[in-house]
């Protein structure tokens, strides 16, 4: 079985589509959805957004289970513009899966081999990514990776970190992060949204296109991860 994790349903929902024979299912408190690929069997995680959510979510999801490997996925921050919206970097610092031969696997995608580093809140600031990316030497930033390697390592779990590039110093959010998602609620607050929106309309078109970017990219990751799951070998 391969466990798949996503932060939220909106990184997940193109791959979610994509599995065959869908059920869920709620075990230790934590829901999930099963699905197969290739008669391969899957198994999505939410872990929510942050440390806090995430290491509760991986304590109770790995609990008494096996999984022949764990695919961490979703969106991540690009630290400068060598990325762009919509390219994907396997994160050799956190991959114990053979890269070399996942990235051969993804030879049909903008990859990308780089560190990821996972961070306690939401960056929108260019001058401390750019401080971030030259202090640290990684490509993006998340704010879960991490704490899901150290689940995998605690659990003996070979770990693939896979992430789609949603933002970069040039083409950022078009809303503060923190108005954009509410960590402590772990959703987006509409009403402090729309309130921005009024107050700022040039927002709304900016909003708009960072939609169909995301779309784009959430696409990528799906076609993917589809494709990993088809030829990894355990």
């Amino acid at each position: 079985m391969i466990a798949v994790t996503f932060a939220l349903p909106a990184e997940s929902s193109t791959f979610v589509r994509r599995l065959c024979k869908k059920s869920r299912s709620d075990r230790n408190g934590v829901r999930t959805i099963r699905g197969e690929i290739d008669n391969r069997t899957i198994e999505v995680l939410h872990t929510g957004v942050g440390e806090k959510v995430c290491r509760q979510q991986l304590a109770n999801f790995l609990r008494d289970r096996q999984f022949n490997c764990l695919i961490s996925a979703g969106f991540a921050g690009a630290l400068s513009d060598e990325l762009q919206v919509g390219d994907l970097l396997l994160a050799e610092n956190f991959s114990t899966i053979q890269l070399t031969e996942a990235r051969s696997d993804l030879s049909s995608f903008p990859i990308h081999n780089g560190h990821l580093l996972t961070v306690p809140s939401i960056i929108d600031s260019i001058e401390e990514r750019q401080k971030i990316a030259q202090t640290t030497g990684a490509a993006a930033i998340d704010m879960e990776t991490e704490f899901i390697a150290r689940a995998c390592a605690e659990h003996g779990i070979p770990l693939l970190s896979l992430r789609v590039v949603s933002d970069t110093p040039s083409e950022p959010f078009p809303v503060s992060g923190k108005i954009l998602f509410d960590v402590e609620r772990q959703r987006t607050n509409p009403i402090k949204l729309s309130l921005h929106l009024l107050r700022h309309p040039p927002a709304i078109p900016r909003l708009l296109l960072f939609a169909r970017r995301i779309a784009r990219a959430r696409e990528t990751l799906a076609s993917a991860i589809v494709d990993v799951v088809r030829r990894i070998e355990f």
